[in-house]
């Protein structure tokens, strides 16, 4: 039996990657499901547990490197050991740096404990456990973490950064049996971008990217799954993606006006 950790699986992609593993897997998966909201988290596991899976609910703020650790060691404590890291809690923004007055700059360093820090600590904390199982580990990046977006200064910085840390932790590991798989992410239909911060690091309340063309929230989980066990180094999802990320050593200036036709309402 695996035992599969997965952070931000509350809703979004994180729910959705716990119910598609619970019908991959049934009886055959432990799943930990770790968020802030704890009823959402245990809607969540009801649906797992209706397709066979065992489910452990731990209510964990991965902004607080304590609660991180604490998640880690219950889980081997309950389960006896870890095969499956998936870090995927995180928090969206979108805001102009220009609108975001100097006293409000604080959620940039809010935004950042939670999608750089909280991956790093699960992850410090995990690896022990993991390398003994030769298991995985999965991070959940983003498009904005290969090109820039405008507006999205604070999360891109995030992603980037979350891109820097496991690029260099999958070189560090290698030999060791265990893969590390980077997902990018674009539009996805989830909620993350509404409940997401604006320039007062407040709610947002809608999205600043066009949404028309979101990935269904099922699809982008089963190609990260899919990437997963084939043990992939990273699932870039769109071909967009795929062609702006070469696209920008070699033409920068076309890959920006791609990024500022990405938005809901241009402004310059």
């Amino acid at each position: 039996m695996q035992t599969i950790l997965i952070t931000g699986a509350s809703d979004g992609i994180g729910a959705e990657l716990a119910r598609q593993l619970a019908k991959q897997l049934g009886p055959d998966v432990q799943l930990v499901l770790a968020a802030r909201q704890e009823a959402l988290l245990q809607q969540v596991a009801a649906a797992c547990q209706a397709l066979g899976a065992s489910v452990r609910v731990i209510r964990t703020d991965v902004s607080d490197p304590q609660q991180c650790r604490q998640l880690i060691d219950t889980t081997v404590a309950e389960c006896g050991g870890i095969d499956v890291l998936i870090n995927n809690a995180g928090v969206s923004a979108h805001a102009m740096l220009s609108e975001v007055h100097a006293d409000d700059l604080a959620w940039y360093e809010s935004l950042m404990l939670v999608n750089l820090w909280g991956s790093v600590w699960c992850t410090h904390a995990a690896l022990p456990h993991i390398r003994a199982r030769q298991g995985r580990i999965v991070a959940m990046a983003s498009l904005a973490g290969l090109v820039g977006v405008p507006g999205r200064t604070a999360y891109s910085a995030s992603k980037f950064a979350m891109t820097g840390f496991f690029e260099a932790l999958r070189a560090e590991l290698l030999g060791s049996g265990v893969s590390v798989t980077t997902a990018y992410p674009g539009v996805v239909d989830t909620q993350i971008r509404v409940n997401g911060l604006n320039a007062k690091g407040q709610t947002a309340g809608s999205s600043g990217l066009k949404e028309d063309r979101a990935m269904p929230v099922a699809e982008c989980a089963a190609l990260i799954l899919q990437g997963m066990w084939a043990r992939e180094r990273e699932v870039v999802m769109t071909w967009q993606g795929k062609l702006g990320r070469w696209l920008k050593l070699i033409a920068p200036g076309l890959v920006e006006k791609m990024a500022w036709a990405a938005l809901k309402s241009p402004q310059k």
